[in-house]
C-alpha cells in the first residue's frame, strides 16, 4: 500500500463541509457509484429532546480550526487501541506523523499517546478508575452513562450537520462521541488464495462461502477461515452482521431484535442472526479453520493474511489496511461483502469504528485543547480516508471503499424511551449483542470442535436466554 502523507491529503478531505445551519443532512449521501451510505432520520430517540448550547459553550461546531486556541501551550493524554501505528515499520501514516502535523497548526499542544492492545477491557478499567485520559477511544459503555465520563460536542440536531453517526453515542439529544473513522463490515481476504483454490466468483449464501473455504482446503496450503479465537475481542466481529447485513434491515438491530420471538431461530432461507453464526460453527466443525483455534496470533495473522497463508477473516473493513500494511503482497488483499443475500440483494452495513470521547473532569485548556484535536483529526487529518474507512465529514464522500452492487445501510437508533432496551437484553440473558459478545462466539468455537452441542441446541439456548430476560425486563415480544 502506497503511504500517503497527511499533509498532501489534508485539503482534500473537507470538501464535503455543505451542510450548515441547523438543516438535518441529506437522507442519502453517495459514497460510490453503485453504493450509498444512508443516513438515520432526524425522528428517533437519540435527536428528541435536543436543546440550544448555551451561548460560550465549547462545542465542536464552536471551533474554528487554525484560528481558535492557536496560542493555547498545555498538555493533553490520548488512550487508544491503534498499536500498530505506533511502529516506524506501520504501512499507513503513523501517529507519529499525525502528531507532527497537528503541532504545525497547534504547536503549543502536546499529545501523550498511549496505546493498548488489550483496548476494549483496559479502556473499561480505567473509566471506572475515575482516573483517566483526556481524549480516549469510548469503550462499551451504557449510553445512559455517557455523560458520567465524557463532555458533550453539542446537540445531536448540531452535530449532524458536522458529521456522519451523530447519534452513535448520543444519549437524551445530546453527542458524546466523534468516530474517528467509520467502516463496512464484510470479510478480508486474500484475493491470490481464492484464485489458486479456483473460486472465481465471490460467494453470496452461507452455503457458497462453506462450499468455498473447501475448496481453499483442498487446493492450497493456506488456512480456509482464520477465527482469531484467542484474542478474544475479534470474536465480537461476528455480531456486527446480525442487522442489516443478515435482514436487509436498518431498523432490525435497535428497535425490533429486542422485540422479537426466538430471534435465533432457523428462518429457513439463510438469514438473521441463525445463518450468521451457523458459518462459523459449520468451518470449525469441518475443519476449515485453524488446527488448534487456542493458539491463534492476532498480530500474527495480519503477515499471514497478507503472504497467502490465510484465505479469509471476518473482521471489519477497519482490518482491509492492516492486512495491506502487514506484508509485501498488499495488491493481493481484498474485502468482501458478508455472504448472505436477502431477497436476491446483499447489504453491508456501515457504521462508525471507535469515537473520540473527551474526558468530562478535564481541566478547561485539556478541554479546548481535545475538541481541536478531536476536530482536526476529523477535518483535516485524512485519517478515515487512509484508513480505507467511509467519511465521517457530513456531505463528504471522499472513501477508497465501495462493494460494487451491494447497498450500504446504517443502523438506525432506538425508538423514543426504547433506548436501554437492548443493554438490558444484553445484561440479564448475558448474550451481549454488539456489546463486546465475545465469549458467546468463543462458545461456539469451543462446541463445533469438540462436537459436544449441536449448533441448533445453542441457537436454542440463546433464545431461552433472550425470551427470559424479555420476560424478566416486561418488553413487548412480537410473534
Amino acid at each position: 500500500m502506497k503511504k500517503k502523507l497527511v499533509a498532501i491529503l489534508s485539503a482534500s478531505m473537507v470538501l464535503g463541509l455543505t451542510a450548515c445551519g441547523n438543516a438535518a443532512p441529506t437522507a442519502e449521501t453517495t459514497v460510490e457509484e453503485g453504493t450509498t451510505t444512508e443516513a438515520a432520520p432526524a425522528e428517533n430517540t437519540e435527536t428528541a429532546g435536543a436543546s440550544e448550547t448555551e451561548p460560550g459553550t465549547l462545542t465542536y461546531s464552536s471551533v474554528t480550526l487554525g484560528e481558535d486556541f492557536t496560542d493555547l501551550n498545555t498538555t493533553i493524554t490520548l488512550f487508544n487501541h491503534r498499536t500498530d501505528m505506533d511502529s516506524d515499520d506501520y504501512g499507513g501514516v503513523t501517529w507519529k506523523e499525525y502528531l507532527e502535523e497537528f503541532n504545525k497548526m497547534y504547536p503549543g499542544i502536546t499529545v501523550d499517546l498511549t496505546t493498548d492492545t488489550n483496548y476494549a477491557d483496559d479502556a473499561k478499567t480505567h473509566l471506572q478508575s475515575g482516573d483517566y485520559e483526556t481524549v480516549m477511544m469510548i469503550p462499551a459503555v451504557d449510553k445512559a452513562d455517557l455523560s458520567s465520563y465524557f463532555m458533550p460536542y453539542g446537540s445531536v440536531e448540531e452535530m449532524s450537520t458536522q458529521i456522519n453517526y451523530a447519534t452513535e453515542w448520543a444519549y437524551d439529544g445530546v453527542c458524546y462521541g466523534v468516530p474517528s473513522t467509520a467502516t463496512a463490515q464484510g470479510i478480508v481476504y486474500n484475493k491470490k488464495v481464492f484464485a489458486d483454490a479456483g473460486i472465481t466468483e465471490l460467494p453470496k449464501t452461507p452455503t457458497e462461502f462453506i462450499e468455498a473455504l473447501k475448496k481453499i482446503k483442498e487446493n492450497t496450503d493456506a488456512i480456509p477461515l482464520y477465527t482469531n479465537y484467542a484474542a478474544g475481542w475479534t470474536m465480537g466481529a461476528w455480531d456486527a452482521y446480525i442487522g442489516s447485513n443478515a435482514t436487509g434491515d436498518p431498523t432490525y438491530i435497535n428497535q425490533k431484535l429486542a422485540h422479537t420471538k426466538d430471534p435465533f431461530r432457523d428462518y429457513g432461507d439463510e438469514t438473521h442472526a441463525y445463518a450468521v453464526y451457523k458459518i462459523l460453527y459449520d468451518a470449525v466443525a469441518e475443519g476449515l479453520t485453524e488446527d488448534d483455534y487456542t493458539t491463534t496470533d492476532w498480530e500474527g495473522c495480519k503477515g499471514m493474511l497478507n503472504n497467502g497463508e490465510i484465505g479469509c477473516m471476518v473482521l471489519g473493513s477497519w482490518a482491509y489496511p492492516q492486512m495491506e500494511a502487514a506484508g509485501e503482497h498488499a495488491a493481493d488483499i481484498g474485502y468482501m461483502p458478508f455472504p448472505i443475500t436477502v431477497n436476491g440483494k446483499q447489504y453491508a452495513v456501515s457504521g462508525p469504528d471507535y469515537s473520540f470521547g473527551i474526558n468530562v473532569n478535564a481541566s478547561e485548556e485539556e478541554k479546548q485543547a481535545a475538541m481541536v484535536f478531536v476536530k482536526w483529526m476529523t477535518e483535516k487529518s485524512g485519517f478515515s480516508y487512509n484508513e480505507d474507512g467511509l467519511p465521517i465529514v457530513a456531505g463528504s464522500t471522499e472513501t477508497k471503499l465501495a462493494f460494487d452492487g451491494v447497498e450500504f445501510l446504517q443502523d438506525e437508533p432506538a425508538l423514543m424511551g426504547e433506548e436501554d432496551n437492548l443493554n438490558l437484553l444484553n445484561a440479564d440473558s448475558e448474550l451481549n449483542v454488539n456489546n463486546a459478545g465475545d465469549k458467546k462466539i468463543q462458545l461456539i468455537i469451543e462446541h463445533a470442535s469438540k462436537g459436544d452441542m449441536s449448533f441448533d441446541d445453542i441457537m436454542a439456548s440463546w433464545n431461552e436466554a433472550w425470551s427470559d430476560a424479555q420476560e424478566v425486563n416486561g418488553i413487548e415480544v412480537n410473534q
